[in-house]
């Protein structure tokens, strides 16, 4: 028998911890190579787990819920087993399956054994049952599927049941995402503990707010010219480049050419230390299943409008499968939240740590406005760009926000660089 180790993956140095979410896999089940086993959640990503070769699931050591570290053992697998063979054969040399004649045969025991067959450690696992409420009459003591069978059903318990620490092979998995609790009529309620990366966000936000001077600019922005050049080249853009082209990279675009102008945007504090950042990488906040995630288009200033698009959908699928890695997430110099997705007028972004400015964009809408005397109707996008009060002065940000309303409604000056 031939046994391989599965372990948790190399966390990075600011990750300590996970929570181990779900196994797609039960003991005694058929694995392949590369196959997902189980997901890992940290603080800012989720990281699944693959196989590291093929055989069966022979042991799982640690039950949902149960907090990780960095490489910990999780389960075996036995790359020489089948489906039929015992999942916990790991502790002893291989033997025989025993005949039905011979089990039979055998006295009943009288002693629980901790070993189930495999057919018998799913049936358990299904039931929620341990090895320690079945008297096994197998070899050795094992727990057969009969004996699971015939044992009586387990009586539902009053209170949430805790995963069973008799054998972690077949243990009960924590409850998983909500708790309910009893009924209050017609006024029912439900706990949800947080996630990792709900927790993380939670006290990423308190952090800014606390530590940063965060006040917020904001300015009006005609959209029209955006939208013409996006009209005009959108089916020759897509057919060349193989991507639509999109509003967020003329954001972009208009950010980087905001922050070469002014520098003190792009930079963060590090202590009393202003760090100047000469490179430009621009977080782009997106929404997932699991919460918010900023993945970051790295130095976005030597990007073309189709790199940066390309980069955009790349991240939109990631954050949509929850494929985002950890490099994905670190760094950034500058954010940008687009709120108008979900049709949002207006906001005040909250800035995102270590960086000391994010713009927000909001839902572009036809609104009356005076242009040379007369009152006439443009698409509108209101702006908003909050900042780090403790480098930023008002003066950079309200001149770094007119910039960026200046390229986007001359947005040739984009392809020019003035």
């Amino acid at each position: 028998m031939a046994i391989v180790e599965v372990k948790v993956p190399q966390f990075s140095e600011s990750v300590t911890e996970g929570t181990l979410i779900s196994w797609k896999k039960k003991p005694g089940e058929a694995v392949s190579v590369d196959e997902t086993l189980v997901e890992v959640e940290t603080d800012k990503v989720v990281l699944e787990v693959p196989a590291p070769a093929s055989g069966v699931m022979a042991q799982i050591l640690v039950g949902d819920g149960a907090t990780v570290a960095s490489e910990q053992l999780l389960a075996h697998i036995d790359t020489e087993g089948s489906a039929q063979v015992s999942p916990l054969e790991v502790k002893a040399a291989p033997t025989a399956s025993p005949a039905p004649a011979a089990a039979a045969a055998a006295p009943a025991s009288t002693s629980k054994s901790d070993v189930a067959m495999p057919a018998a450690a799913k049936l358990l696992a299904d039931k929620g049952m341990t090895t320690a409420e079945v008297t096994g009459t197998g070899k050795d003591g094992r727990v057969t599927k009969g004996d699971v069978l015939a044992a009586p059903a387990k009586a539902p318990a009053a209170a949430p049941a805790v995963v069973a620490a008799a054998n972690p092979a077949v243990a009960k998995p924590l409850p998983s995402v909500s708790v309910p609790v009893a009924s209050l009529g017609d006024r029912p309620e439900q706990r949800v503990p947080m996630s990792r990366l709900r927790a993380r966000i939670a006290e990423r936000l308190v952090q800014s707010q606390s530590t940063n001077a965060i006040l917020t600019t904001f300015n009006e922005v005609n959209m029209a010219p955006v939208m013409e050049m996006r009209k005009k080249f959108q089916e020759k853009f897509e057919k060349e480049h193989g991507v639509k082209l999109g509003f967020m990279s003329f954001f972009v675009k208009a950010a980087v050419a905001a922050l070469k102008k002014y520098p003190v945007i792009n930079a963060s504090v590090d202590g009393n230390d202003i760090v100047y950042h000469g490179y430009f990488d621009i977080g782009i906040a997106v929404g997932s299943p699991r919460g918010l995630v900023v993945p970051i288009i790295r130095n976005a200033d030597q990007l073309s409008f189709a790199d940066i698009e390309k980069k955009i959908a790349e991240f939109g699928q990631k954050a949509k499968d929850g494929k985002l890695g950890i490099d994905d997430l670190t760094g950034g110099t500058f954010s940008i939240s687009n709120g108008g997705t979900f049709g949002s007028m207006l906001s005040t972004p909250i800035i995102n740590p270590p960086q000391s400015a994010i713009l927000g964009v909001h839902a572009t809408k036809d609104r009356a406005v005076v242009e040379n005397g007369q009152i006439v109707v443009r698409p509108m996008n209101y702006l908003a760009m909050s900042y780090d009060h403790r480098i930023i002065d008002g003066r950079e940000a309200v001149l770094g926000l007119v910039a960026m309303k200046e390229a986007l409604e001359d947005p040739s000056r984009l392809l020019f660089d003035i």
